[in-house]
């Protein structure tokens, strides 16, 4: 019997497949839109799904992983858009969903089970008046540890920064890969060496979150002359402490023009912010969008907006997927500008950049200050043209990670360093976990070579 054979007998009653169909749709994510990507991981596929629905099936399965060898890719609700859940090595695909639901719940914070759906916590934590802090835009199909293993920021990081910013993730419980796993809880400072990991390093069963107050909260979308009158815009806001906010993302014309959903809502030539704003401070943002000349053109309760999705839908990632439905070669880079002269930075990208299409800009923080996020929306024609794109950008002061690539190093969110490899050598002495995804000894060659270097973090940008 081989590796896999004996792998899947000892599963057991565990619920598991290896049907090609259904094994090679589970293996992917939402790397689609990338075009490198699209070619990269083409055929890349699991041998085998399974799904436990408790910890202990989790620790049967990790026990069988490491007796026959099979390497273990641990997945949630599959949204993720750099492939890390994509099985790079094959082995079994780990559906962890069915471990959902909530530990214990106290005024402010939350102890979840990693499986569970971001909207369905979010939902049930309303009926006492709380809400996560962050979530990302596919919210109504990630899982809180999918999203904490491979995400940074999103809704909410507007007021509270990125996930990676102190605070923001209280305590994670990970299952080491060994014959007898063990139970590893990571609070403090240690969180760090699991978030945006990919799975590399540890299973991910329960987070600790703190919460925020559950305000009610407007869908809103504005409208400004142009693109510097709407960054200066959402910088403002972004600054504006007193004003509850969630989202703020600026979508250059002709890019809400690019979205059907939208049904032409935006007027020509006219620059968009998509803002989430509660309702106790709405007035003030109505006072600050009149300051740089702009209008609200639409303003709905929060998932009562006509235009198919919820508003964050339509920013971060997702603003891409929803261009794509109509312009599918588009694509973007991932953009980070600091905060030092963050205006004049976009400014000078948008000079150089603008005549390839729209800007797409999220405005949120990190580590205390006001940052932006994104870059020209441009159809691709090539990974030289792309490379070259790069160079601009990082010519006027802004840093790229890859999002072209796969691989922690590949894309250069999260460094790793001597600890992150320590850590992972210790949690998966087999090397088990997500093989390819966390390179020891970067000798491995990255899936697309752009002249990226990451995000630099550090108020100093």
């Amino acid at each position: 019997m081989d590796a896999l054979s004996s792998f899947a007998a000892a599963l057991g009653g565990i619920p598991h497949t290896t049907d090609a169909a259904e094994v090679k749709l589970r293996s992917r994510d939402n790397f689609a839109v990338s075009p490198l990507l699209r070619q990269a991981l083409a055929g890349k596929a699991a041998d085998l799904v399974v799904a436990p629905r408790d910890e202990a099936e989790v620790l049967q399965v990790i026990r069988a992983a490491v007796r026959c060898g099979v390497p273990l890719v641990p997945r949630g609700g599959g949204t993720a858009n750099y492939g890390q859940s994509v099985p790079l090595a094959g082995g079994a695909l780990l559906d962890l969903r069915g471990l959902s639901g909530i530990v214990w719940q106290r005024p402010g914070a939350v102890r979840v089970r990693s499986g569970t759906r971001m909207d369905l916590l979010d939902e049930e934590l309303r009926r006492s008046g709380w809400e996560v802090r962050i979530h990302p835009s596919t919210r109504r199909q990630s899982t809180v540890a999918g999203f904490i293993a491979g995400g940074s920021g999103g809704m909410g990081s507007a007021a509270f920064g990125m996930l990676r910013d102190r605070g923001n993730i209280t305590a994670l419980n990970l299952l080491s890969v060994e014959a007898e796993p063990r139970v590893v809880e990571l609070r403090g400072r240690d969180v760090g060496l699991a978030h945006h990991a990919y799975g590399t390093n540890g299973i991910i069963t329960e987070v600790e979150l703190p919460l925020a107050p559950a305000w009610p909260w407007h869908e809103v979308v504005l409208a400004f002359p142009d693109y510097v009158r709407a960054i200066s815009f959402a910088v403002q806001l972004a600054k504006d402490a007193g004003i509850l906010k969630k989202l703020i993302s600026v979508q250059e014309w002709p890019a809400p023009g690019m979205m059907r959903a939208l049904g032409g809502l935006v007027p020509q030539g006219m620059t968009a912010v998509f803002a989430m704003l509660a309702e106790p401070t709405r007035g003030a943002a109505d006072d600050l969008v009149a300051e740089y000349d702009g209008q609200a053109l639409s303003d709905h309760a929060e998932g009562e907006n006509p235009f198919g999705a919820p508003l964050y839908e339509f920013s971060y990632g997702h603003g891409l997927r929803q261009i794509q439905k109509s312009h599918p070669r588009t694509t973007v880079l991932q953009g980070m500008f600091p905060a030092q002269a963050l205006v004049a930075t976009l400014e000078r990208v948008r000079e150089r950049l603008g005549h390839l299409g729209p800007m797409r800009t999220e405005v949120f923080l990190s580590e205390g200050e006001v940052v932006g996020m994104g870059s020209p929306y441009f159809a691709f024609a090539g990974a030289q043209d792309m490379a070259e794109y790069v160079r601009i950008m990082q010519d006027e002061g802004a840093q790229i990670a890859n999002s072209h690539a796969t691989g922690l190093r590949g894309v250069g969110i999260k460094s790793i360093g001597p600890r992150e490899i320590a850590f992972k050598r210790e949690m998966d002495p087999h090397g088990l976990l997500n093989p390819g995804q966390m390179d020891l000894d970067e000798t491995t060659a990255p899936i697309s070579a752009l002249p990226t270097s990451g995000w630099r973090f550090g108020r100093a940008g």
